[in-house]
């Protein structure tokens, strides 16, 4: 198993898992490797340090805060690091859309006609989602609707590996 540090053109970090370097290669040339953030499929590996399974061989304590691989400091390309806090904000992101995805209607292209008709009290209030153009989005935001631009959430419908 070969476990990749990567990272898309708007900075997104994430872990990439693919049975071998070969895998990786095959699966990144025919564009199957995106970020599962944004989608974007301008992906690169980042350097990280190897992972050795030395279970067996130590007898540590269960990880204390601080510690371990998903706490660690890594380098990020172009001198910029992303520590724990990065890594977190991410995690705690995609947790948080991904209730949305779960506890929001999706009413498509029919959003901004769903919102103002809850707005104007012709339909019950509920958590929809959906789609509309930027201008659209403005307008309901000037008629008092509360609008949340979200980034697309079809990635998050899926359990990400």
């Amino acid at each position: 198993m070969k476990v990749l540090d990567l990272q898309c053109g708007q900075q997104h970090v994430f872990e990439g898992w693919f049975a071998s370097e070969d895998d990786f290669s095959d699966q990144f040339g025919r564009g199957l490797v995106t970020c599962p953030v944004c989608g974007d499929p301008q992906v690169q590996k980042m350097l990280s340090a190897p992972r050795l399974n030395l279970r067996a061989a130590r007898q540590e304590p269960a990880a204390t805060p601080g510690h371990g691989r998903a706490s660690a400091s890594k380098h990020r390309g172009g001198g910029a690091v992303a520590g724990p806090s990065v890594a977190a904000f991410q995690a705690q992101l995609l947790q948080a859309m991904r209730q949305v995805v779960a506890s929001a209607e999706d009413v498509g292209d029919r959003f901004a006609d769903q919102a103002r008709a809850m707005h104007q009290g012709e339909v019950e209030s509920r958590n929809i989602r959906g789609r509309t153009t930027p201008e659209v989005a403005m307008e309901l935001a000037e008629e008092g609707i509360d609008v949340l631009p979200l980034p697309d959430l079809s990635v998050l419908k899926e359990t990400l590996q």
